[in-house]
Protein backbone atom coordinates (compact mmCIF):
# COMPACT_ATOMS: atom_id res chain seq x y z
CA UNK A 1 0.00 0.00 0.00
CA UNK A 2 1.56 3.33 -1.03
CA UNK A 3 1.51 6.55 0.96
CA UNK A 4 -1.36 8.04 -1.05
CA UNK A 5 -3.58 5.05 -0.28
CA UNK A 6 -2.59 5.23 3.38
CA UNK A 7 -3.46 8.93 3.54
CA UNK A 8 -6.79 8.26 1.87
CA UNK A 9 -7.65 5.66 4.49
CA UNK A 10 -6.81 8.16 7.21
CA UNK A 11 -9.26 10.74 5.90
CA UNK A 12 -12.93 10.49 6.71
CA UNK A 13 -15.28 11.66 3.98
CA UNK A 14 -18.03 13.96 5.11
CA UNK A 15 -20.99 15.95 3.90
CA UNK A 16 -19.98 19.20 2.30
CA UNK A 17 -20.67 22.13 4.63
CA UNK A 18 -21.75 25.62 3.72
CA UNK A 19 -24.69 25.07 1.43
CA UNK A 20 -26.81 27.94 0.12
CA UNK A 21 -27.19 30.18 3.17
CA UNK A 22 -28.42 33.05 1.03
CA UNK A 23 -30.94 32.81 -1.72
CA UNK A 24 -29.33 32.41 -5.14
CA UNK A 25 -30.71 32.41 -8.63
CA UNK A 26 -30.77 28.62 -8.67
CA UNK A 27 -32.85 28.35 -5.48
CA UNK A 28 -36.13 26.63 -6.29
CA UNK A 29 -37.96 27.64 -3.13
CA UNK A 30 -37.64 28.74 0.50
CA UNK A 31 -40.05 27.15 2.93
CA UNK A 32 -40.25 26.73 6.72
CA UNK A 33 -36.54 27.31 7.28
CA UNK A 34 -35.51 25.15 4.34
CA UNK A 35 -33.96 26.06 1.02
CA UNK A 36 -34.43 23.75 -1.96
CA UNK A 37 -32.08 23.56 -4.93
CA UNK A 38 -32.58 21.46 -8.04
CA UNK A 39 -30.15 18.97 -9.61
CA UNK A 40 -27.09 18.57 -7.42
CA UNK A 41 -24.27 16.13 -8.10
CA UNK A 42 -23.11 13.82 -5.35
CA UNK A 43 -19.71 15.55 -5.55
CA UNK A 44 -21.47 18.78 -4.50
CA UNK A 45 -22.60 17.06 -1.32
CA UNK A 46 -19.71 14.83 -0.31
CA UNK A 47 -16.13 15.85 0.34
CA UNK A 48 -13.62 13.08 -0.18
CA UNK A 49 -13.79 9.53 -1.52
CA UNK A 50 -15.10 7.09 1.10
CA UNK A 51 -12.99 4.07 2.13
CA UNK A 52 -13.91 0.95 0.19
CA UNK A 53 -14.89 2.94 -2.90
CA UNK A 54 -12.37 2.72 -5.73
CA UNK A 55 -11.32 5.71 -7.75
CA UNK A 56 -13.31 4.45 -10.73
CA UNK A 57 -16.41 3.88 -8.60
CA UNK A 58 -16.12 7.31 -7.02
CA UNK A 59 -15.73 8.88 -10.45
CA UNK A 60 -19.01 7.30 -11.55
CA UNK A 61 -20.89 7.99 -8.33
CA UNK A 62 -19.68 11.57 -7.89
CA UNK A 63 -21.00 12.56 -11.32
CA UNK A 64 -24.44 11.12 -10.56
CA UNK A 65 -27.03 13.65 -9.43
CA UNK A 66 -30.12 14.07 -7.29
CA UNK A 67 -33.21 15.88 -8.56
CA UNK A 68 -33.43 18.13 -5.49
CA UNK A 69 -31.48 18.81 -2.33
CA UNK A 70 -33.18 20.34 0.70
CA UNK A 71 -30.86 22.41 2.91
CA UNK A 72 -31.30 24.04 6.30
CA UNK A 73 -31.53 27.71 5.38
CA UNK A 74 -29.57 28.88 8.43
CA UNK A 75 -26.63 26.44 8.37
CA UNK A 76 -26.54 25.30 4.77
CA UNK A 77 -26.49 21.68 5.96
CA UNK A 78 -28.16 19.20 3.59
CA UNK A 79 -31.37 17.81 5.10
CA UNK A 80 -32.23 15.35 2.33
CA UNK A 81 -31.41 14.55 -1.29
CA UNK A 82 -34.45 13.61 -3.37
CA UNK A 83 -34.82 11.40 -6.46
CA UNK A 84 -38.01 10.90 -8.47
CA UNK A 85 -38.42 8.61 -11.44
CA UNK A 86 -38.56 5.03 -12.71
CA UNK A 87 -37.11 2.24 -10.58
CA UNK A 88 -33.79 1.13 -12.05
CA UNK A 89 -34.01 -2.25 -13.76
CA UNK A 90 -32.19 -5.14 -12.09
CA UNK A 91 -28.67 -5.48 -13.45
CA UNK A 92 -28.81 -2.19 -15.35
CA UNK A 93 -26.12 0.47 -15.42
CA UNK A 94 -28.59 2.77 -13.64
CA UNK A 95 -28.93 0.29 -10.80
CA UNK A 96 -25.15 -0.02 -10.43
CA UNK A 97 -24.77 3.74 -10.19
CA UNK A 98 -27.63 3.89 -7.69
CA UNK A 99 -25.91 1.30 -5.50
CA UNK A 100 -22.70 3.31 -5.60
CA UNK A 101 -24.61 6.43 -4.60
CA UNK A 102 -26.22 4.49 -1.75
CA UNK A 103 -22.82 3.26 -0.54
CA UNK A 104 -21.36 6.77 -0.59
CA UNK A 105 -24.46 8.21 1.09
CA UNK A 106 -24.30 5.59 3.84
CA UNK A 107 -20.60 6.31 4.41
CA UNK A 108 -21.22 10.01 5.09
CA UNK A 109 -24.74 9.81 6.54
CA UNK A 110 -26.46 11.60 3.65
CA UNK A 111 -30.26 11.40 4.06
CA UNK A 112 -31.97 10.30 0.84
CA UNK A 113 -35.61 10.11 -0.24
CA UNK A 114 -36.23 8.09 -3.39
CA UNK A 115 -39.59 7.97 -5.17
CA UNK A 116 -39.78 5.14 -7.70
CA UNK A 117 -42.53 5.54 -10.29
CA UNK A 118 -42.89 4.93 -14.04
CA UNK A 119 -45.15 8.00 -14.27
CA UNK A 120 -44.08 10.64 -11.75
CA UNK A 121 -41.25 12.99 -12.77
CA UNK A 122 -39.21 15.58 -10.94
CA UNK A 123 -40.06 18.39 -13.36
CA UNK A 124 -43.84 17.95 -13.08
CA UNK A 125 -44.32 16.62 -9.56
CA UNK A 126 -41.13 17.27 -7.61
CA UNK A 127 -41.77 20.73 -6.22
CA UNK A 128 -45.16 19.79 -4.77
CA UNK A 129 -43.71 16.64 -3.22
CA UNK A 130 -40.80 18.48 -1.62
CA UNK A 131 -43.12 21.17 -0.23
CA UNK A 132 -45.40 18.44 1.15
CA UNK A 133 -42.57 16.62 2.92
CA UNK A 134 -41.18 19.84 4.40
CA UNK A 135 -44.65 20.72 5.74
CA UNK A 136 -45.26 17.20 7.06
CA UNK A 137 -41.93 17.17 8.90
CA UNK A 138 -42.58 20.62 10.38
CA UNK A 139 -46.00 19.49 11.60
CA UNK A 140 -44.56 16.33 13.15
CA UNK A 141 -41.75 18.27 14.83
CA UNK A 142 -44.24 20.71 16.33
CA UNK A 143 -45.37 18.10 18.82
CA UNK A 144 -41.93 17.69 20.39
CA UNK A 145 -42.14 18.53 24.10
CA UNK A 146 -45.85 19.18 23.82
CA UNK A 147 -49.00 17.12 23.75
CA UNK A 148 -49.12 14.91 20.65
CA UNK A 149 -51.05 16.35 17.74
CA UNK A 150 -54.63 15.03 17.76
CA UNK A 151 -54.29 13.78 14.17
CA UNK A 152 -51.45 13.11 11.80
CA UNK A 153 -50.59 15.53 9.01
CA UNK A 154 -52.21 13.30 6.38
CA UNK A 155 -55.51 13.17 8.31
CA UNK A 156 -56.09 16.86 9.04
CA UNK A 157 -59.66 17.63 8.03
CA UNK A 158 -60.75 20.78 6.27
CA UNK A 159 -62.75 22.16 3.39
CA UNK A 160 -61.91 20.59 0.04
CA UNK A 161 -62.09 22.46 -3.31
CA UNK A 162 -65.45 20.86 -4.08
CA UNK A 163 -66.92 22.11 -0.80
CA UNK A 164 -66.86 18.78 1.03
CA UNK A 165 -65.03 18.18 4.29
CA UNK A 166 -62.10 15.80 3.99
CA UNK A 167 -58.36 15.33 4.48
CA UNK A 168 -56.81 18.49 3.08
CA UNK A 169 -53.37 16.91 2.85
CA UNK A 170 -54.43 14.02 0.65
CA UNK A 171 -52.12 14.37 -2.35
CA UNK A 172 -54.44 12.17 -4.38
CA UNK A 173 -57.56 14.33 -3.89
CA UNK A 174 -57.45 15.82 -7.38
CA UNK A 175 -56.95 12.40 -8.95
CA UNK A 176 -59.98 11.07 -7.05
CA UNK A 177 -62.04 13.97 -8.41
CA UNK A 178 -60.70 13.26 -11.90
CA UNK A 179 -61.87 9.65 -11.59
CA UNK A 180 -65.40 10.85 -10.82
CA UNK A 181 -65.30 13.15 -13.84
CA UNK A 182 -64.05 10.28 -16.01
CA UNK A 183 -66.93 8.13 -14.77
CA UNK A 184 -69.49 10.81 -15.56
CA UNK A 185 -67.96 11.12 -19.03
CA UNK A 186 -68.20 7.35 -19.53
CA UNK A 187 -64.43 6.80 -19.73
CA UNK A 188 -64.25 4.49 -16.68
CA UNK A 189 -66.71 1.96 -15.29
CA UNK A 190 -66.33 2.89 -11.62
CA UNK A 191 -65.57 6.30 -10.06
CA UNK A 192 -63.92 4.85 -6.94
CA UNK A 193 -60.12 4.89 -6.71
CA UNK A 194 -58.95 1.90 -4.70
CA UNK A 195 -55.54 1.19 -3.28
CA UNK A 196 -53.29 -0.45 -0.74
CA UNK A 197 -49.99 0.22 0.94
CA UNK A 198 -47.35 -1.93 2.61
CA UNK A 199 -43.86 -1.57 4.00
CA UNK A 200 -41.29 -4.29 3.63
CA UNK A 201 -39.27 -5.16 6.72
CA UNK A 202 -35.87 -3.48 6.34
CA UNK A 203 -36.98 -2.27 2.93
CA UNK A 204 -39.00 0.34 1.06
CA UNK A 205 -42.67 1.21 1.28
CA UNK A 206 -44.95 0.47 -1.63
CA UNK A 207 -48.31 1.91 -2.64
CA UNK A 208 -50.78 0.69 -5.25
CA UNK A 209 -53.69 2.61 -6.72
CA UNK A 210 -56.19 1.58 -9.37
CA UNK A 211 -59.51 2.34 -11.00
CA UNK A 212 -61.80 0.01 -12.93
CA UNK A 213 -61.88 1.17 -16.54
CA UNK A 214 -64.11 -1.65 -17.75
CA UNK A 215 -65.66 -4.49 -15.75
CA UNK A 216 -62.73 -6.77 -16.53
CA UNK A 217 -59.73 -4.41 -16.70
CA UNK A 218 -58.11 -1.79 -14.45
CA UNK A 219 -55.70 1.11 -14.75
CA UNK A 220 -53.02 0.49 -12.12
CA UNK A 221 -50.17 2.56 -10.72
CA UNK A 222 -47.50 1.57 -8.20
CA UNK A 223 -45.02 3.78 -6.35
CA UNK A 224 -42.06 2.80 -4.17
CA UNK A 225 -40.88 5.17 -1.41
CA UNK A 226 -37.42 4.59 0.05
CA UNK A 227 -36.31 6.56 3.11
CA UNK A 228 -32.59 6.34 3.88
CA UNK A 229 -31.60 7.97 7.18
CA UNK A 230 -34.69 10.15 6.78
CA UNK A 231 -38.33 10.37 7.77
CA UNK A 232 -40.99 12.06 5.65
CA UNK A 233 -42.99 13.17 8.68
CA UNK A 234 -45.83 10.84 7.70
CA UNK A 235 -46.03 7.09 7.18
CA UNK A 236 -44.03 6.33 4.03
CA UNK A 237 -46.44 3.58 2.97
CA UNK A 238 -49.42 5.91 3.02
CA UNK A 239 -47.40 8.48 1.14
CA UNK A 240 -46.59 5.82 -1.46
CA UNK A 241 -50.29 5.05 -1.97
CA UNK A 242 -51.16 8.74 -2.26
CA UNK A 243 -48.40 9.23 -4.82
CA UNK A 244 -49.64 6.21 -6.75
CA UNK A 245 -53.03 7.92 -6.85
CA UNK A 246 -51.38 11.10 -8.15
CA UNK A 247 -49.77 9.02 -10.91
CA UNK A 248 -53.11 7.38 -11.64
CA UNK A 249 -54.66 10.82 -12.13
CA UNK A 250 -51.98 11.65 -14.68
CA UNK A 251 -52.77 8.54 -16.70
CA UNK A 252 -56.53 9.10 -16.49
CA UNK A 253 -56.02 11.96 -18.94
CA UNK A 254 -55.23 9.42 -21.67
CA UNK A 255 -57.05 6.37 -20.36
CA UNK A 256 -58.22 5.41 -23.85
CA UNK A 257 -54.65 4.56 -24.86
CA UNK A 258 -53.29 3.49 -21.46
CA UNK A 259 -51.98 0.01 -20.81
CA UNK A 260 -54.54 -1.82 -18.66
CA UNK A 261 -54.31 -4.84 -16.39
CA UNK A 262 -56.94 -7.60 -16.31
CA UNK A 263 -58.88 -7.37 -13.08
CA UNK A 264 -58.30 -11.07 -12.38
CA UNK A 265 -54.54 -10.55 -12.70
CA UNK A 266 -54.62 -7.59 -10.32
CA UNK A 267 -56.52 -9.69 -7.78
CA UNK A 268 -53.98 -12.50 -8.18
CA UNK A 269 -51.15 -10.06 -7.51
CA UNK A 270 -52.87 -8.78 -4.37
CA UNK A 271 -53.34 -12.35 -3.16
CA UNK A 272 -49.66 -13.07 -3.82
CA UNK A 273 -48.71 -9.99 -1.81
CA UNK A 274 -50.97 -11.07 1.06
CA UNK A 275 -49.13 -14.39 1.26
CA UNK A 276 -45.93 -12.53 2.06
CA UNK A 277 -47.45 -10.76 5.08
CA UNK A 278 -44.71 -12.09 7.36
CA UNK A 279 -42.22 -9.99 5.38
CA UNK A 280 -44.22 -6.80 5.91
CA UNK A 281 -44.13 -4.32 8.77
CA UNK A 282 -47.50 -4.66 10.49
CA UNK A 283 -48.59 -7.52 8.27
CA UNK A 284 -51.15 -7.15 5.48
CA UNK A 285 -54.30 -5.11 6.17
CA UNK A 286 -56.07 -5.50 2.80
CA UNK A 287 -57.49 -9.01 2.78
CA UNK A 288 -60.85 -7.55 1.71
CA UNK A 289 -59.24 -6.86 -1.69
CA UNK A 290 -58.28 -10.48 -2.27
CA UNK A 291 -61.71 -11.44 -3.62
CA UNK A 292 -62.32 -10.59 -7.26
Amino acid sequence: MDQADDEHRQRRPRLAAGGPRRRGRDTLLDRAGHRVLPTRRLSDLVQGRPPGVTGSQWSSASRASFDFVVYAADSGHPIVAVEIGPVAAAGSAEQRVQRLKDAVGAAVGLPVLRIGSPTLRAAEHGRRLVEYVIDARAYAAGGVGEDPAPVGFRDILGRLPDGRTGPVNDLGALARAAAVEAYVAGRVADPIVRGLHVRWADGPAQGWSWVQVRPDVCLVERVVVTEQRFSCGIDAARLAEDLATVALGERLREVATAELLPRAELTAQIVALSRRRDELVGGFAFDHLCAD
